[in-house]
């Protein structure tokens, strides 16, 4: 007996409309459950943007006027290559932090447009050789000709990550435990409908009806429940995206508005939400399947 997309619509959400309570609690349950694991990868895609500039061991900055001379820069170059308590720098020119401003605000175009490179000022990124030194260093250079700032970054960086940390761990285990819920409800629906179609699928039998023509839109359903629950958080991920830069009132450099993510960002990870929706929809209706249907 041949397969028809035809068949396989009227079939699946057939299902659907008559277990109407039972499919809104599976959808909602995904819903919610992948709604908290996008918003969790969306912050550790923001700390990323936000901490860009404090990797590698960095802890402090020592920013130089955009306009100073090159004698200026050289001055504090050369001291730092010969301080004992700095372990390395790096230093960061107009270019490439634009680079990393464009990075950190990818998400407000209009604030990237209004800056250029020149606008910028090149710094000096220090890693001391312990962490005590981070004061001697930045107290040497805070009134020094040509530099504009020293930011001290590591307490705050620290802090934020060790938050997120927790944080994405405690909201992955949640939306675990919910997603597991989840696919229990998807199989639950599909159990009664096979169970409420009982005679139904006994009569397909026994006209010659294949067990994939008799388990296909049974299977589908679960997708389907599980794509929609998806999509509507994949929506609300998108919308609420604008509080991520308000979870934290850090202090220091002002992380807090850094924590953006851009739409490209987003959408990645809307389209790993559908996809992982998809899928646990497909355990729920293919255990049910396997378990419930006598084919």
């Amino acid at each position: 007996m041949a397969l028809s997309v035809d068949y396989v619509v009227r079939e699946t959400f057939g299902n659907l409309r008559r277990n109407m309570l039972m499919t809104l609690a599976a959808v909602l349950t995904v819903a919610v459950s992948l709604a908290l694991v996008g918003g969790a990868l969306l912050l550790r895609q923001a700390v990323n943007n936000a901490t860009v500039q404090w990797r590698g061991g960095v802890e402090l900055s020592i920013f130089m006027q955009p306009d100073a001379p090159p004698n200026q820069s050289e001055a504090v170059e050369s001291e730092l290559s010969t301080m004992p308590e700095v372990k390395s720098f790096d230093y960061v020119d107009q270019e490439e932090a634009y680079t990393e401003f464009k990075q950190m605000f990818a998400s407000s175009p209009d604030m990237v447009e209004s800056v250029t490179a020149q606008d910028l000022p090149p710094s000096y990124r220090v890693v001391p050789k312990e962490a005590e030194f981070v004061e001697v260093i930045g107290d040497r250079f805070e009134a020094r000709e040509g530099v504009r700032d020293v930011v001290y970054a590591k307490d705050a960086v620290d802090t934020l990550l060790r938050v997120t940390d927790y944080l994405q761990w405690g909201v992955f285990f949640i939306a675990a435990v919910l997603l597991g819920s989840a696919s229990l409800l998807i199989l639950n629906t599909i159990r009664m409908a096979i169970f409420a179609r009982r005679r139904e699928v006994a009569v397909m039998k026994l006209v010659g009806a294949t067990n994939w023509f008799i388990r296909v839109p049974f299977m589908l359903e679960g997708m389907v429940q599980g794509f929609v629950g998806a999509v509507i958080a994949f929506l609300a991920v998108f919308v609420l995206r604008g509080i991520v830069g308000r979870l934290f009132d850090s202090s220091g450099i002002n992380l807090a508005d850094q924590l953006v993510v851009s739409n490209g960002e987003t959408f990645g990870t809307g389209v790993l939400l559908l996809c992982v929706g998809a899928g646990v929809g497909a355990v729920g209706s293919f255990l049910a399947v396997r378990r419930f249907l006598d084919v």
